[in-house]
């Protein structure tokens, strides 16, 4: 609204004329005319609402998905400068992660490191990888262990149980 004021002053039309037509107040617009929103600022504003436009047609999307939505509206960005539009906004995944982690960190090895940090195989069957989670549900915690064969990166076995 207010480069409007702005444009009809250059044609010569007053100030005062022209923001009681609009119904505006004079002192915001010479505020404004004082320091107008950057092209940074704007282009950033763009961004973000293209980023919220997409958050709320897909709110299961993170920022990665979303950053990919508005490039295809157009407003192209790097995934840090919507990372950091969503962060500050607190547009999160609707399956992101959860608030209020203890911020417990992982225990010591249980057992030693036999391969040496060395996870390449020579033929299939000679090296296999385990690991074993635990996921909160509805009923409880679920636990899942899966085996991987090295070579030829497939789960030769699995596990999963209640807790």
């Amino acid at each position: 609204m207010y480069p409007l004021v702005r444009e009809l002053a250059a044609d010569g039309i007053p100030v005062t004329v022209t923001c009681r037509v609009l119904k505006i107040a004079r002192q915001p617009y010479y505020r404004w005319l004082a320091s107008p929103v950057t092209d940074a600022e704007l282009r950033s504003a763009y961004r973000a609402n293209a980023l919220f436009d997409a958050h709320c047609d897909d709110p299961e999307f993170g920022y990665r998905f979303l950053v990919d939505e508005a490039r295809e509206a157009g407003e192209v960005m790097a995934e840090r400068t919507a990372w950091k539009i969503c962060s500050q906004s607190g547009w999160w995944s609707a399956f992101g992660k959860k608030s209020g982690r203890t911020g417990k960190k992982a225990g010591p090895p249980v057992h030693d490191d036999l391969v040496e940090r060395d996870f390449t195989a020579q033929a299939p069957n000679r090296l296999w990888l385990s690991d074993i989670t635990e996921h909160w549900t509805g009923e409880g915690k679920l636990y899942l262990c899966a085996v991987k064969d090295v070579y030829s990166n497939r789960i030769v076995g699995y596990s999963i149980d209640y807790g």
